[in-house]
Formats: structure tokens, C-alpha cells, sequence
């Protein structure tokens, strides 16, 4: 059985962009492959969150990772700050990964210029604890959305380099995997790029909002004057909304939607009013599960504690591999 491992940054509540772009599918993996689902506490780092912002967060994805259908008795549900053995291969691989090849990333090379005051080395090495991640359980295959696929690329040329300095055949390759045929992208409401919670609170639609919430956000969310010509392309931040009902109403509605728009019929105002509906029924069953689940610390104490003792099972004999291979010994 192949090993998936995925996680997702503690940085607030999980949005429509993670569920559809991740969870879902971590759900149906859960079925068929050995899977490691992690909270990324360690990346979160990187914005200095303060300690109470920072356990909140955790419980909130955790709540929520449990809410949308992962299971601990059919994944490995886990902390990243509970298995101290990835801190540790990332301080070896840090001595493997190089100063230009790192400021080439993408990802880091749009942080600077978003943060400009918060350039730290964890912003640098972003890739290398990301590498960790996966190599420490030998995961092959990666759930990543289109935004991660060069730092799948440069998990591939850590654990290679690290195979070559020591002449081994030790660490897999991984490459990126979806149950779809292309990896996901989510838009968000304001008409720009994908759905983040770092792009404002109007940009996501978070599987915690109330269906007040839901409905308030996605009638503000960005349009235009309208269609002029038939069967012209869709603008954007059109096309943002049509990809999102996609994923959330039924197949007539909308073509229903696509036929009023490609005859310059299309009323916005009714178009947002089911989307944000159909938005709010697709929700409802997982935000009663974070209700529930939410209110059970026994239960979500008893799941940590469960995953953080199975990935330690195979994080630490990674760890024992690398050290030896490296060279250390005891005396």
C-alpha cells in the first residue's frame, strides 16, 4: 500500500478552498492508501502567531479535519510539533539545500514581496520542512494544489542529493496526486485568485459560517456590468463564480446559469443568491459535525494523542536510518 501525506497550515479556519481542494479528497485516499494527514503548526511559524492564536487554530483544523470525514482509525491524524523527529531531518537537510536554489522558489520569492519586513529563514527554507514532511514517512504520493507542485519538485531533489552524497537507494520519489484529473484550484469571491485565508475574511467562505454568513458574502462577491455580446468569454471574476457553483449546485442548475449568461439574460443578483444556497446546503452537514465535534476535548485529546503515537511509529525509524547513514553513532 502506497503512503499519501498531506497537510494543512494552522493559520485560521479551514474554507470551501480546502475542502474542495484537499479534504475531499483526503477523505476518499483514507479508503484505498496508508495516509498521513498532519496540521502544519511549524509552517504557521513563519507569521509569528501568539501561543493562544496558534492552540486555537490547531483545535480548529483538527476539529475540522474530523468534521469533513477523515477518520484516526483509517489515517494517521497528527500535530507536526508532535513528532519532533521532522525537526530534526530538517535541520540534516538544511546542510543539503542550497542558497540559490531556495531564493528561486516561487512561493518565497512572492512572500518577500507581500512581507517585505518578514523576510525570515523560515520563509527561506519553507521547502526543506515541507520536504520533511513527506520524506519522513516515504510518502510516493502528495496531495498538493497547482501553488505546490515546485516544492513536490524540490522534495524530489533533496531526497535524491541526499541518496547521492551517501550512495544509498533510501528516500522514494513523490509526485503529486489527485483523484481528479488535474490538480485544484479553487477561486475565491474577490474576483482576483484562488480562495485563501490570507486574501480577507470576504474572499473565503469558511465551512464554520453560519448560513447568514454564506449568504452576506458571496452578494458582495466581485461581477460586472454583464454580458454584451452572446456566448462571449466570461471576465475572471465571472468565471470565478461559475467554477464555484460548479463545485457546489447540480449540473441543470448550472447550465441553467451558463444558458441565461451566453444569451445576456443572466440577473447577478439571482445568480449569487443561488449560488450562496446551494453554498449553504453543501456546508450544513459539516458545520453541525465542528458544532459537535468541538464540544468533545476528551475525544479530540484521545485523537491527537492516537495520531502523534502512530506517526512517531514511523517517523523515528526513519530518523534512526538517516542518522546511521550519515554517520552518527552512539558510543
Amino acid at each position: 500500500m502506497e503512503t499519501v501525506v498531506s497537510g494543512i497550515r494552522s493559520t485560521g479556519k479551514l474554507h470551501l478552498g480546502n475542502y474542495y481542494g484537499a479534504l475531499n479528497n483526503f477523505v476518499k485516499m483514507q479508503e484505498q492508501y496508508n495516509c498521513f494527514f498532519f496540521i502544519a503548526d511549524l509552517h504557521s511559524l513563519t507569521t509569528h502567531p501568539t501561543p493562544n492564536n496558534l492552540q486555537e487554530t490547531v483545535r480548529n483544523v483538527l476539529v475540522e479535519y474530523l468534521a469533513a470525514g477523515l477518520d484516526p482509525e483509517k489515517s494517521t491524524i497528527y500535530v507536526q510539533s508532535d513528532l519532533p523527529e521532522v525537526a530534526e531531518l530538517y535541520l540534516y537537510m538544511n546542510m543539503n539545500a542550497y542558497l540559490g536554489e531556495l531564493e528561486r522558489a516561487t512561493s518565497f520569492k512572492d512572500k518577500v514581496r507581500a512581507n517585505p519586513d518578514n523576510v525570515n529563514a523560515g520563509l527561506l527554507t519553507y521547502p526543506v520542512l515541507m520536504a520533511c514532511d513527506i520524506l519522513i514517512h516515504h510518502a510516493t504520493k502528495v496531495p498538493v494544489g497547482k501553488d505546490q507542485e515546485q516544492h513536490l519538485e524540490m522534495t524530489r531533489t533533496f531526497g535524491n542529493r541526499f541518496n547521492r552524497m551517501y550512495n544509498v537507494d533510501y528516500f522514494k520519489e513523490s509526485f503529486a496526486f489527485n483523484f481528479s484529473n488535474e490538480l485544484v484550484k479553487i477561486p475565491g469571491l474577490d474576483g482576483k485568485g484562488k480562495m485563501g485565508k490570507s486574501e480577507g475574511e470576504m474572499n473565503a467562505v469558511y465551512l464554520s459560517d453560519s448560513p447568514e454568513t454564506i449568504r452576506k458574502k458571496v452578494m458582495k462577491a466581485v461581477t460586472d456590468g454583464g454580458p454584451t455580446e452572446e456566448n462571449q468569454q466570461k471576465p475572471q471574476e465571472i468565471q470565478n463564480l461559475f467554477d464555484l457553483m460548479k463545485l457546489v449546485s447540480t449540473a441543470d442548475t448550472l447550465a441553467h446559469f451558463e444558458n441565461l449568461y451566453n444569451t445576456c439574460a443572466i440577473r447577478y443578483g439571482d445568480f449569487k443568491k443561488q449560488l450562496a444556497e446551494d453554498m449553504v446546503i453543501s456546508t450544513t452537514p459539516i458545520r453541525e459535525k465542528i458544532t459537535a465535534i468541538s464540544a468533545d476535548n476528551d475525544y479530540l485529546r484521545k485523537v491527537a494523542k492516537l495520531g502523534a503515537d502512530k506517526a512517531h511509529e514511523s517517523a523515528s525509524k526513519t530518523l534512526k536510518d538517516v542518522r546511521e547513514i550519515i554517520g552518527f553513532k552512539s558510543f
